[in-house]
């Protein structure tokens, strides 16, 4: 199965899971820019899942995959980071996700007002977080290649 295939695979099997337990998720970062026609490749799935919804998220993607030893990293402080390994492919969920930039955290938790639009990948439906979030979210990490990917 070509790469691409199998993302969208595995992105589509955790959507049908998420939708049909009633989480409020959101997919954002290089697949979001994937998907909006700013980038042609991306990594891993990075999923964004209200805090509230961390537990669950857990629950329910233990059974579908591996999941990674923790990783910490200094400039986030992201409440729930779960990492797995599911069907081949890197799967990142973020629940309470926050930015620490100059010694200040900035808490960039999926908010559902910032659920932009959704598409449907193979039958399932997929919110996608909003360009706009995502802009900021990369100008306080200092990713200004992915933030001038947004404004062209």
């Amino acid at each position: 199965m070509e790469e691409l295939e199998k993302k969208l695979r595995v992105l589509s099997d955790i959507a049908r899971v998420f939708n049909e337990n009633h989480l409020v998720w959101a997919v954002g970062a290089s697949m979001l820019l994937y998907f909006k026609g700013k980038t042609d490749s991306f990594h891993d799935l990075d999923l964004m899942v209200l805090e509230d919804d961390a537990d669950k998220a857990e629950r329910l993607l233990s059974p579908m995959g591996v999941p990674a030893p923790p990783n910490p990293n200094e400039r986030y402080r992201t409440r729930r980071f779960l990492e797995y390994t599911i069907g081949g492919v890197e799967v990142d969920v973020l629940a309470g996700f926050v930015i620490v930039r100059d010694g200040v955290e900035y808490d960039c938790s999926l908010r559902p007002k910032e659920i932009a639009e959704y598409i449907r990948v193979n039958g399932q439906t997929v919110p996608l977080q909003s360009l706009d979030a995502w802009r900021r979210y990369y100008s306080l990490m200092g990713r200004t290649e992915k933030a001038e990917m947004i404004d062209r």
